[in-house]
């Protein structure tokens, strides 16, 4: 009797669906390991081309300086004065909340990106822009970030809007989702469009949720006074830089 038993049990075959199942899990477990491997390497190659773009955006850099600093020098030893070129960019900081607003002000601060207390925004400088700025000028401060001041909001107090969610600019992959198809893939790219004011200003501009900003380190001065006359609001030209490292 024992004999037959090991007979029967030798004859008996695998079950067909389990032999479909194996033979289905070892396809897909081979195509995630080749699609792991083909996004590894795609990485690869767009890690290589951002430190490419970033090693090209610091030599024009270099050479924009190098450019300003000699026709200085030259108009200098000709006895004549350099005029550098009008700003193109603008910062803007909302400097005080909601008490008696009008509603036409607070109209233009949602336009400008200005909802809250301390917000912070980058505004390319036209007619209407400037018309804009007029209109809310006693509650914001405003004036020319600089390079550095630029890198440093959108890497330490930049977040992106993607389906009307604020969400932290930790990955290249998340611009590169939204702004790919505009040839910005990576965040030196992001810093580049909006130091530059580039063709694409407007779509990475928008890309970008206002700063949120702290109180500045030592405070304002007198919120009511403009800035001409020993106060805080209006333009400051050069020197919004000195506040904006503040509030960072």
């Amino acid at each position: 009797m024992s004999q037959k038993k090991a007979q029967i049990q030798v004859e008996q075959k695998v079950p067909e669906s389990i032999v479909k199942k194996t033979q289905r899990d070892s396809k897909l477990r081979d195509l995630v390991v080749k699609r792991r491997a083909e996004r590894l390497g795609q990485n690869k190659v767009r890690r290589a081309q951002l430190e490419k773009n970033a090693q090209a955006y610091e030599a024009e850099y270099k050479a924009s300086e190098k450019s300003l600093v000699d026709s200085i020098r030259k108009a200098k030893s000709e006895g004549g004065f350099y005029v550098p070129a009008e700003a193109k960019l603008m910062l803007i900081i909302r400097i005080r909340g909601i008490n008696t607003l009008n509603p036409q002000v607070r109209q233009t601060l949602r336009l400008l990106k200005l909802r809250q207390l301390h917000n912070a925004a980058f505004v390319r400088i036209n007619k209407a822009t400037i018309e804009m700025i007029r209109k809310v000028e006693p509650y914001i401060t405003y004036g020319y970030p600089s390079r550095t001041v630029i890198k440093n909001l959108i890497y330490k107090r930049g977040y992106a809007k993607v389906n009307g969610q604020r969400i932290p600019l930790t990955q290249n992959t998340i611009i590169d989702q939204q702004l790919g198809k505009l040839g910005i893939h990576g965040i030196e790219d992001l810093i580049h469009e909006i130091t530059t004011v580039g063709p694409h200003f407007k779509e990475a501009n928008r890309f970008l949720w206002a700063f949120k900003l702290r109180g500045p380190r030592g405070g304002f001065i007198a919120k009511r006074k403009s800035f001409i006359n020993q106060g805080d609001w209006g333009n400051r030209e050069d020197l919004i830089n000195d506040l904006a490292k503040r509030m960072i």
